[in-house]
């Protein structure tokens, strides 16, 4: 299973200059795109301990929680289409497109946007896209109603999931496992409330736990966590600050793009920046953000130099997938698929 799709990213970021690394961790989950790009600007920000504008911070957080949706969104409709349930499939995808209009109003692109760079955000929201979010806060409770629905008596679904891939609390633990495979086992563990991040400690919202520790328990947590993400998104829409979208530092900011006609120093602080990057401090920092997949790490080493001398990812798919001997302990081939899809691994994350 491993060795397939190695792609050697943190090595090639290492080549390249702070600036231009930040486009690489997107592609690795390509589920999750806009988790792993955070991850790397939170490191970069903390090596530089540059102050993010309170703008940039709720908009991060909010689109975070955008894509923690369309990541459920994926699996959950992956997971319909193997287990029996395909009209699941069309019916999540629905709601992920809306997801990745979203993404592409502000970002220009529907996936890998590159919108978090070091210090705030590329470009400040398009008035538009407020409207539009609140449309889809609007449509999606009713959606997952329709979701739950579809399966919830779906005796197919039940026969499927329930009793089945089982990981006890003890051997989640023991296996290090994060998000919703380790609150499945009945562990309340969320970095967004353990270690808060962003500002995942002015919202409220509720950290599913289940019990079973089966594929079942895990649906239903990623269930459940999709509705926590509407009520966080509803809460920074209506509470997102105004002011400025990045930092003021020129030294590691591009330049307001309408400066570069009007500006020699402009241009040339924009020709330094994209050719040679910025210096960061000498040191080394871990940071931690809770993805849709659990607990994803970033480990930089800053040698004081434009490129980063050691780039080392905590890829939660990589570690779900040392459960899933303990998790398909007697259970028939034909249930390899359900068992292995409920840990919810991308490969890509995987096989670095």
């Amino acid at each position: 299973m491993i060795g397939y799709l190695h792609t050697g990213f943190e090595k090639s970021m290492e080549q390249k200059s702070w600036w231009k690394a930040i486009t690489y961790p997107a592609r690795v989950d390509y589920v999750s795109f806009q988790y792993n790009e955070l991850v790397f600007v939170l490191a970069i920000e903390k090596l530089l301990e540059i102050e993010v504008p309170p703008r940039a911070t709720w908009m991060r957080m909010l689109l975070c929680e955008l894509n923690r949706i369309h990541s459920h969104l994926v699996w959950l409709g992956t997971a319909g289409l193997e287990l029996g349930a395909i009209s699941m499939f069309w019916y999540c995808f629905r709601e992920r497109d809306r997801i990745l209009d979203l993404f592409e109003m502000v970002g220009g692109t529907r996936m890998h946007t590159r919108y978090f760079q070091a210090g705030g955000l590329a470009e400040d929201v398009p008035p538009g896209f407020w409207d539009e979010c609140a449309k889809f806060v609007e449509i999606m409770p009713k959606a997952i109603d329709d979701y739950e629905a579809l399966v919830d008596r779906s005796e197919i679904w039940l026969e499927r999931t329930k009793g089945l891939g089982l990981l006890s609390r003890e051997d989640a633990i023991a296996l290090g496992q994060s998000g919703p495979v380790l609150r499945a086992s009945g562990v309340q563990w969320d970095l967004r409330r353990a270690e808060p991040y962003l500002a995942y400690d002015q919202v409220d919202f509720r950290v599913p736990v289940y019990h079973g520790g089966d594929v079942y328990d895990r649906y239903r947590v990623r269930m459940e966590e999709m509705r926590e993400s509407v009520r966080i998104i509803d809460q920074a829409l209506r509470r997102m600050p105004d002011g400025p979208w990045i930092a003021d530092d020129r030294k590691v900011v591009l330049p307001p793009r309408e400066e570069l006609h009007t500006s020699m120093e402009s241009l040339i602080h924009h020709f330094k920046i994209v050719t040679e990057g910025y210096r960061v401090p000498e040191g080394e920092v871990y940071v931690a953000v809770e993805s849709a997949r659990g607990e994803l790490g970033c480990y930089a080493v800053s040698d004081g130099g434009p490129r980063p001398w050691r780039v080392k990812f905590r890829a939660p798919s990589f570690v779900a997938l040392e459960a899933t001997a303990t998790a398909v302990t007697d259970a028939l081939v034909a249930d390899m698929i359900a068992v292995l899809g409920s840990l919810d691994t991308v490969m890509g994350e995987c096989d670095r």
